[in-house]
Formats: structure tokens, C-alpha cells, sequence
């Protein structure tokens, strides 16, 4: 019995010692696969599992599931217009929800999005549901909406 606690403790400890970057963050929550297939369709991928720091607004499978279906497969197709969209996204730094603040914020993509503190914290019209998942790279809030640059 005691060595498989020894060999489960080091299972375990290895595990955790594996880095583990803002996309396989996303992948292993379970609940961000169109962001995921988003990302991969834009050439993303890569750019997120990068030093960073990264914080993402990250909708859910079910904000994705509010946009329109042929809206949604006519962006997945639209490697610019995707790309563009998803960098409105991402912030760049590392923002714990500690430290955010009301106002605008100028986005990856170059636009700016705005934040709001009152009744709950809210991206441009998206509600935060879920803060501060760390990545080694950055981190994530969950949002229940896509969000679009203007």
C-alpha cells in the first residue's frame, strides 16, 4: 500500500509540474470547444500557448451557441474577420480580477473595449461568470457572450 501512495504522490506531483498555457487551460475546462476550434481555425493557437501574458475573455460553448448558426460558420470560414474577433478577446498582461478596473481597455485586436464594475463585472455587454482560472501564460474570465469589435 505504501508505494502506490508514493507512486500516486509522484503521479500527481509530476502532473502539476507540467506547464500548462492558456489554450490547454481552456481545453482541459471542458466547456470552451468552439473557442478552441475557433482558435485553431484562426492560426491562434500558437500565438496563445506564447509567453504572454494573456488575459482572455473566454465565452463559453453557450455563448457561442447565442450567435446565429450560419453567422457562426460563415466567421469560422473568415480566417481575418475571425482572427479579428477573437484578439478582441485577449488584453494584453496578466488582469486578476482584483485589479479590474471600470473603463476602457485596448484589446490584442487594436480596438478597446470597455469594462464595467456595476452589478458584476461586464466586457463591452458580456457578463463575467468566472474568474481568474490561471494559466501559465496569463489568465482567464469567462464570459457568456462572443463579444465583436465595433
Amino acid at each position: 500500500m505504501k508505494h502506490f501512495i508514493a507512486i500516486t504522490a509522484l503521479s500527481l506531483s509530476a502532473l502539476s509540474a507540467q506547464a500548462k498555457d492558456i489554450v490547454d487551460t481552456a481545453v482541459a475546462a471542458g466547456n470552451f470547444k468552439t473557442l478552441a476550434t475557433a482558435l485553431q481555425a484562426a492560426g491562434l493557437v500558437d500565438t496563445l500557448k506564447g509567453k504572454g501574458p494573456f488575459t482572455v475573455f473566454a465565452p463559453t460553448d453557450e455563448a457561442f451557441a447565442k450567435v446565429p448558426k450560419a453567422d457562426l460558420e460563415a466567421l469560422l470560414k473568415d480566417k481575418a474577420k475571425l482572427t479579428a474577433v477573437l484578439t478582441y478577446h485577449v488584453v494584453p498582461g496578466k488582469v486578476m480580477a482584483k485589479d479590474v478596473k471600470a473603463g476602457k481597455v485596448k484589446t490584442v485586436q487594436g480596438s478597446e473595449l470597455t469594462i464595467g464594475t456595476t452589478g458584476g463585472v461586464t466586457v463591452d455587454k458580456a457578463k463575467v461568470t468566472a474568474t481568474d482560472i490561471a494559466a501559465d501564460n496569463g489568465v482567464i474570465h469567462v464570459i457568456d457572450s462572443v463579444i465583436m469589435p465595433k
